[in-house]
């Protein structure tokens, strides 16, 4: 339940906030004012804030593909994932697919996708337009903002075609059941089972998932008990030494930042690594990372199977266990993995404790 009764109280608390610190972050102000960040923007419906028809959010990623070059926006708590680029090739059906095919590369679940709007708005000196869209607890699935060379017609033609006919501001936000409740105890998983079910993997994503699911574990916990076969501790300067090193070598790599429901994917190398404060950063012309190291609880070197040989990646986990963001090497399908970033990510490995 928001701690401010009305859309109409929120607004005036959003607006003095704005005036107090204008460069706020949206998901900052959410939490300073004790709401959701869809809160947040809904109760502005009316004032530069169109509700967009909820029908089928798939619809709107299809009708994407006309409007040219934008920026897409996918976070979490501790880091946030900006990537610039045209969408092309939009598989989904009704409640998930792919967008690949292109610069954007998004794994959907639109199950997650419960509200959405165009939204205008004023920060760091300028004017910026996007697609926002919630989860039923207000939390930030993902954004779309137009840029200088977006087809403004076509932009707006969007919003048009779907505008819903309620654009009453407020919005009532619900609970979000988590999909992997976990067991109590690492000890309570089933280890075997675990391992067996994680050697005979494909791999694909699903087949990863519903192992979890079946075994009633989460991801961190899942590394916790299968064990170094699969899974190491890394060091704790792991992903610094990366982004550094794949930097000065233009090792191609891939990262994933995900949301309750999306998958956002950058493919390629990185240039300009940028430390600042306890954020680490990406600042490259059309991908930029924000990774708050001061989060990151766990990091770890996991291996899975698949029939081009172990994929490896580098994983890192908040305090609640939330995965924050993935490091793989770039790889095409039916390729095995560069070897360079193989070496790579093993070298990451945390030190051994040395036995008493």
């Amino acid at each position: 339940m928001s701690a401010i009764a009305s859309p109409a109280d929120l607004k005036q608390a959003w607006s003095a906030l704005r005036a107090a610190e204008p460069d706020m972050y949206a998901r900052n102000m959410a939490q300073r004012l004790n709401v959701s960040e869809g809160e947040l923007v809904a109760c502005r419906v009316g004032d530069r804030v169109t509700r967009l028809k909820d029908e089928d959010f798939g619809e709107v990623f299809r009708d994407l593909r006309a409007v040219g070059r934008v920026m897409v926006l996918t976070r979490n708590d501790s880091c946030v994932h900006e990537k610039k680029g045209w969408f092309e090739g939009v598989h989904l059906n009704k409640t998930m697919g792919p967008i690949v095919g292109g610069a954007i590369d998004l794994r959907v679940f639109l199950t997650h996708f419960k509200h959405g709007f165009a939204v205008i708005e004023e920060g760091h000196g300028q004017q910026r337009e996007s697609l926002q869209f919630f989860d039923a607890d207000g939390t930030a699935v993902h954004k779309v903002f137009r840029l200088e060379q977006t087809d403004g017609p076509a932009w707006e033609q969007l919003v048009a075609r779907h505008t819903a006919d309620d654009q009453a501001p407020g919005m009532a936000v619900q609970p979000v059941e988590d999909p992997l409740p976990r067991v109590q105890d690492d000890d309570a998983v089933d280890a075997k089972a675990l391992q067996d079910g994680w050697r005979a993997m494909g791999y694909g994503p699903h087949e990863f998932y519903g192992l979890l699911k079946r075994l009633r574990t989460t991801r961190l916990q899942a590394l916790h008990v299968v064990g170094s076969e699969f899974a190491r501790r890394a060091s704790d300067d792991a992903v610094e030494r990366l982004l550094h090193d794949v930097a000065r070598r233009g090792l191609p790599i891939m990262v994933f930042t995900g949301s309750p429901g999306l998958v956002q994917i950058h493919s390629g190398p990185v240039h300009t690594i940028k430390p600042m404060g306890p954020w680490i950063n990406v600042l490259d012309e059309d991908f930029n990372l924000h990774l708050r190291l001061d989060q990151v609880a766990e990091t770890w070197i996991v291996k899975k199977p698949t029939a081009d040989g172990p994929v490896t990646s580098l994983e890192l986990y908040d305090a609640q266990g939330g995965q924050i963001v993935q490091f793989f090497g770039q790889r095409l399908p039916g390729r095995p993995e560069i070897p360079a970033w193989t070496a790579l990510a093993d070298s990451l490995a945390a030190a051994e404790p040395v036995p008493a």
